[in-house]
């Protein structure tokens, strides 16, 4: 029983991983490109799951935001073309 449960660990593991590494964005990924984290999680079962976690996860505030609106007046380019 701790064998299947281990085995149901380490597969759980990897597959949510693989979605992680899936839908992170290129920009985002840390350390290797996202072709190679994918590769490294899907080979080395135990290993590439947990560097994935630790080293190559996008760090959640360093999200790239748009920008807010400007207000009209606050664009200089509006503003020149009033003029």
């Amino acid at each position: 029983m701790p064998r299947v449960l281990l085995a149901i660990v380490i597969v759980s593991l990897t597959i949510y991983c693989i979605v992680e590494v899936a839908q992170a964005r290129n920009g985002q990924v840390r350390a290797m490109p996202k072709w190679l984290w994918a590769f490294t999680v899907i080979c080395l079962p135990v290993l590439g799951p947990v560097t994935w976690l630790f080293f190559g996860r996008p760090v959640s505030g360093h999200v790239h935001r748009p920008l807010p609106p400007k207000a009209p007046d606050d664009d200089e380019d509006f503003l020149r073309g009033l003029r």
